[in-house]
């Protein structure tokens, strides 16, 4: 029995997998609330109990110091067939507002071909098609064409803290030729996209003090410099008029996007409509020397996340507040170096800052960008793959957000990846957050092209 068996076997289980699905959706396993940490473990058990069930080997749960990594493998297609390290995540997003969801973000519920439910986008559905596609080429064939590793994480949605540890510490445990991702999102229902780059993060709070309480504003307008105030000039500073970043060598590292990868992320069909249609602005803003596309994908920005400081309340509290902040969020590009734009940016601030009030900013998270050949074999047998189970010719582009642990695992493991989105946006980290079920069968059936494809790319010794 082979490829076309398997396929087959995808496509005629469809139910069964849509109520496996749903049992996993059921789980609210939402990182980010310590009173849901018993969900994120029961999520950590359903993978486990699933893994066996499908037939792949060494199934673990393996501590850390936060939630545990789920591990499993399959490691006998032989030494010449290509190791595939399978990364996903099991934990989700908050719900909240709670008031904006049309049905419970635990119970799951299909409307108009469409499954609803937290986490189903992100990331549950996704990686549970690779799973699914495992499964159809152990039940048929009872091999599979490459060497299969399994790590799935309980913590990206509070930015995987203790993930970067566990890799290197089980450098030769998670060993692979490829790093497989399905994760974010394709542009278009019909038209698969393959990301071959991913944006670092920077994340910063500054926080900027002044009087030691809450001043009357009559009593003392005039002479003090309000925190508020003096952070809106802080945040004033970050860019030029022009949209540029102002911090200063912030673009030292950044390289100029070859003509090559300019026409190929010109081709991607993400028009200036829809994305006036996905944002509700009233035109797009930015470097002007650069398309509105390449400036979400392919260039280094820096973002004020949120602003507070005084009372925003109903009415008036006639104040000068004590203290005030904002939250920053920089995305970077390849060379540049989180640790480098971290302190860029604190220097920067600390010399925007008056002797009149205190400013302390704090680093809160860094990591650097990911990019990998767009001609590699793992992206072309990707290509491939979608050709035969999406039945449409994939477009190659950059992602605009971050995966940290993609840049870790390229770091320690020196594994180029392959990142395989098999939805669209589906309101992520929204309410009604939703997938196609159209994209679970088209994801199944997709992973199962690629695994063989991959195999047939760097061995003689091809599943068939």
């Amino acid at each position: 029995m082979g490829l076309e068996t398997a396929v087959t076997y995808a496509r005629t289980h469809q139910a069964d997998f849509l109520e496996e699905l749903c049992h996993y959706l059921k789980i609210p396993s939402i990182s980010t609330l310590s009173q849901h940490h018993p969900d994120v473990l029961q999520a950590a058990q359903w993978l486990q109990d699933s893994l066996r069930q499908i037939g792949l080997e060494h199934v673990q749960q393996i501590e850390t110091a936060g939630n545990p990594v789920v591990y499993a493998d399959w490691l006998h297609a032989g030494p010449d067939a290509p190791t595939v390290l399978v990364y996903g995540h099991y934990d989700v997003q908050p719900v909240e507002p709670l008031a904006a969801w049309t049905s419970p973000p635990f119970t799951p519920v299909v409307r108009d071909g469409r499954l609803y439910a937290r986490g189903v986008s992100d990331n549950k559905a996704q990686h549970f098609s690779h799973l699914k596609a495992l499964e159809a080429m152990l039940q048929t064939a009872g091999k599979l064409p490459v060497n299969v590793k399994i790590c799935f994480d309980g913590e990206e949605e509070v930015g995987s803290p203790n993930l970067a540890p566990f890799v290197e510490a089980n450098q030769t445990l998670l060993a692979a030729d490829f790093v497989v991702v399905s994760d974010g999102a394709m542009h278009q229902p019909d038209q698969p996209t393959i990301d071959y780059a991913l944006r670092g993060v920077v994340a910063i709070e500054i926080r900027v003090t002044g009087p030691n309480r809450d001043l009357h504003s009559g009593s003392y307008g005039g002479s003090v410099h309000n925190p508020a105030q003096a952070v809106a000039e802080i945040v004033a500073a970050l860019h030029h008029p022009d949209g540029r970043v102002a911090i200063p060598g912030f673009y030292d590292d950044v390289d100029t996007l070859s003509p090559t990868e300019r026409d190929l992320l010109q081709k991607v069909p993400y028009s200036l409509s829809q994305w006036q249609t996905e944002t509700g602005a009233a035109a797009a803003w930015g470097e002007p020397a650069f398309t509105f596309f390449e400036r979400m994908t392919a260039r280094p920005t820096c973002e004020v996340n949120g602003i507070w400081g005084g009372f925003a309340g109903e009415g008036f509290k006639t104040i000068i507040p004590a203290e005030a902040g904002a939250k920053i969020s920089m995305r970077l590009v390849e060379n540049q170096d989180a640790d480098k734009i971290a302190q860029q940016l604190t220097q920067f601030v600390g010399q925007l800052t008056p002797p009149t009030v205190t400013v302390e900013v704090t680093v809160q998270a860094g990591a650097d960008a990911a990019v990998t050949p767009y001609d590699s074999a793992g992206i072309q047998a990707a290509f491939r793959a979608y050709e035969d189970g999406w039945e449409a010719t994939p477009l190659l582009s950059r992602g605009g957000g971050s995966l940290p642990i993609v840049a870790t695992f390229q770091k320690l493991l020196g594994a180029p990846f392959v990142l395989m989105p098999f939805g669209l946006d589906d309101n992520r980290h929204s309410p009604n957050e939703h997938y196609h079920l159209t994209h679970l069968e088209k994801g199944i059936v997709t992973a199962v092209y690629f695994y063989h494809h991959l195999a047939s790319a760097v061995t003689e010794n091809s599943f068939s």
